[in-house]
């Protein structure tokens, strides 16, 4: 069994096409594009055997329990199906409430209509039909099932006096009422289905308008395997939701004709799910691409505040380590041709080799190019431009200011040599041995692996390193390579500038930032061709 649904189309004959039982078809387009009317058409060519599902639906109960007899339920429903036949009925709707009403009294009809078939069966001392009817599962139980699969933390139960109740992770029970609106449209959704007579068409109009696609997504995939006696059409937003159902068809809606208040043909394409979405479609329905930025540290970290304002065209997004940046960037550039979003990552340099900065770049991930982000409020270039500011505040000589501060810092380092020597060694040992792992050919070859580091002389090497900068008073050398947020040292940086401390000097340097072009421009060009690879993606 199957449906036929015809598309007027702008240009050329109409798209005639139909849609079986246990199949679906998506229609993908962005607003105004005359999705809603499409499905109204559709439905009114199909009404004897079809069911609507709206988003802009009334998604709330004026009760939870059965509150309209059997006939008002039938009357109810064929008003129902009258009215949604006609134009009017893609934006008005005189049967909001009673929509509601009929899904809960279909949804307590079922679980009634079960348990006296087996009642009956053991009134009749039939135990094997008894049996073969309890393995029929009620609608309310499968809604269980689907709430849970789709992320939903509660469950519905039918209790006394007919009434609907939920209950959230065991907790107590409550009205369904109560329920929120991503809940109750779920709900709403699963009992049209689930209730819904065989070789029926269910046509859902935007089912993401209330629910996140993490719930939508499973919910209505679970929900089209449940009911393989029925033929579904969605209209979405949503260019995920097709991908999610790979058996599905695609119908793409470009435009629509309107002649007065009615539409009257349409631009569109009917294709498998694994056709390519062109990328203006993308673009009208989804907007312009968003670039996205990870970096490593928390909201209230000085990573996010300072890479706002070095990359204003982006949105920044810390991460907690460099692998959780490292990963969420590339798990969006693996899905690169599926939404609109372009990703980048910042991650700390932490002594990485020239080879591994390259192939994160390749990647879409810069490293800093110093220790970590610390270094880049203290760069030697943001010192300068920052004690010529406060000379023009306090008065105190900018040259002496500086030299004050780098001397400062220098003498709060001297005592902490030998344990930030040892703190960068740690992580290119690390990354040495990584370095020696064998690979699958090494392995094969069965060949003995000896690494020997010599851990003393690499630490005494370092300490040599961070003596003979400290001694030159190189300060800009030591702190882009060594933690020095460990120490006194940048406390004391900012206190000699004239600040009360590191908080109101990193606030100081992000409003430099923000009212210095030149100072801007020297921190965005430590990062090579970001700023450039940003501008252009």
């Amino acid at each position: 069994m199957s449906f036929s649904l015809t598309v007027p189309l702008s240009v050329g004959e109409s798209l005639n096409f139909t849609v079986a039982l246990g199949e679906v078809v998506f229609v993908l387009g962005a607003n105004g594009t005359g999705k809603s009317s499409l499905l109204q058409r559709f439905y009114a060519a199909n009404h004897g055997r079809a069911r609507r599902i709206s988003a802009h639906r009334q998604t709330w109960f004026q009760s939870n329990a059965m509150t309209m007899s059997a006939h008002d339920k039938k009357s109810t429903e064929n008003s129902i199906s009258s009215v949604d036949t006609t134009p009017q009925s893609r934006w008005m709707d005189n049967y909001s409430a009673q929509r509601a009403s009929v899904a809960i009294y279909d949804l307590i009809d079922a679980e009634n209509v079960r348990a006296r078939g087996i009642a009956d069966a053991v009134d009749a001392n039939n135990i094997d039909l008894a049996r073969q009817l309890s393995k029929h599962d009620a609608p309310i139980k499968v809604i269980n099932e689907l709430l849970k699969l789709s992320n939903i933390p509660i469950e519905i139960s039918v209790r006394e006096s007919e009434q609907v109740m939920a209950s959230r992770n065991g907790g107590p029970q409550y009205s369904i009422a109560e329920l929120s609106d991503g809940e109750r449209n779920a709900l709403l959704i699963a009992a049209n289905v689930l209730t819904a007579k065989p070789e029926t068409i269910l046509f859902i109009d935007e089912p993401e308008r209330h629910l996140h696609r993490s719930i939508i997504s499973p919910l209505l995939t679970i929900l089209f395997s449940r009911r393989d006696d029925c033929a579904f059409v969605v209209s979405t937003h949503d260019v995920m939701l097709p991908l999610d159902n790979p058996d599905a068809r695609t119908l793409l809606v470009r435009g629509c004709t309107y002649q007065h208040s009615q539409v009257v043909d349409w631009d569109a394409d009917l294709v498998t799910t694994d056709t390519e979405i062109d990328e203006q479609l993308k673009q009208d329905i989804l907007g312009s691409r968003r670039k996205l930025l990870f970096v490593e540290g928390t909201e209230q970290s000085l990573d996010k505040p300072l890479y706002s304002l070095l990359f204003p065209q982006v949105s920044v997004i810390p991460k907690a380590s460099c692998r959780d940046v490292e990963h969420s960037v590339s798990s969006i550039r693996d899905a690169q041709s599926l939404h609109r979003l372009h990703a980048f990552g910042i991650v700390d340099n932490d002594r990485r080799t020239e080879a591994n900065i390259n192939e994160l770049k390749d990647k879409g991930v810069y490293a800093v190019p110093v220790y970590a982000v610390e270094s880049l409020y203290y760069h030697d270039d943001v010192l300068q431009r920052l004690a010529a500011r406060q000379q023009t505040l306090t008065g105190a000589d900018a040259v002496q200011s500086l030299e004050l501060a780098k001397s400062s810092a220098i003498d709060a380092i001297l005592p902490h040599i030998k344990r930030l020597s040892e703190r960068v060694v740690e992580a290119s040992i690390r990354q040495d041995l990584m370095s020696k792992l064998p690979k699958r050919a090494d392995i094969a070859h069965a060949q003995p692996l000896n690494v020997t580091i010599d851990v003393p002389a690499v630490v005494a090497a370092e300490v040599s390193r961070l003596t003979e900068a400290c001694k030159a008073a190189d300060l800009t050398a030591v702190i882009a390579r060594y933690p020095v947020r460990e120490t006194p040292a940048l406390d004391r940086i900012a206190t000699s500038l004239g600040f009360q401390g590191r908080s109101q000097y990193e606030s100081a340097v992000r409003r430099l930032l923000m009212d210095d072009g030149a100072a801007l421009a020297v921190l965005q060009n430590l990062f090579a061709t970001l700023k450039d690879d940003i501008d252009a993606s």
